[in-house]
């Protein structure tokens, strides 16, 4: 009982978070071209996952045909073997993927939920996703040499276009001990995605 009243409360979370995210979304539109297929995002990283996140996530696992739940634990058999040989900075494809597309898209991590806004990292700075060097999302305002928006590029748009910004949605920040104590969420211990398996 206890875990469905914590899965609850995730998910009233979880909604709020969501039409946050869709704002800053919406406003950063003219500088986002994610779309359905691209993928980037899921194929090196090593999306750090709660306990709580990872609950979730095995909800829509057990949810998926017998054969997608089998293809994906060979992925983590496979990821597992290759991170004890690379060691703890193993960047990967996440398992879940499937033909480019998120096998249990509505059970996602925080992580993937945030990702492709410019973010606000612990120092206070401004993180551009790693796409926007790849001709995707920001990178018609970023400046490749200097790493930072271009007031030039941004100009060159045209007027009444919103400024291209930074938001506070790093993971940290998201699964914060502010947020668990607001939202009577307990993340638990927090792991790259193929430990919890």
């Amino acid at each position: 009982m206890q875990e469905n009243t914590r899965i609850a409360d995730y998910l009233l979370y979880l909604a709020y978070l969501n039409k946050k995210l869709g704002g800053f979304f919406e406003n950063q539109s003219p500088y986002i071209f994610c779309q359905k297929g691209c993928a980037k995002c899921c194929q090196n990283g090593e999306y750090p996952f709660s306990q709580l996140e990872y609950n979730f996530i095995m909800i829509g696992f057990s949810k998926l045909p017998e054969e997608t739940r089998e293809h994906i634990l060979q992925k983590v058999k496979k990821l597992k073997e290759e991170k004890a040989k690379f060691g703890d900075n193993y960047t990967y494809e996440c398992p879940f993927l499937i033909n480019k597309e998120c096998s249990v898209y509505e059970f996602r991590g925080i992580i993937c939920r945030s990702f492709g806004l410019m973010s606000i990292n612990p120092k206070g700075l401004s993180k551009i996703p790693f796409c926007a060097f790849e001709g995707l999302n920001y990178s018609n305002v970023i400046e490749p040499e200097t790493k930072i928006v271009s007031l030039e590029k941004y100009k060159k748009l045209g007027d009444n276009l919103p400024e291209p910004l930074a938001y506070n949605v790093g993971y940290e920040f998201l699964t914060s001990k502010n947020i668990e104590e607001n939202f009577k969420l307990n993340f638990g211990d927090k792991k790259a995605l193929i430990d919890w398996f």
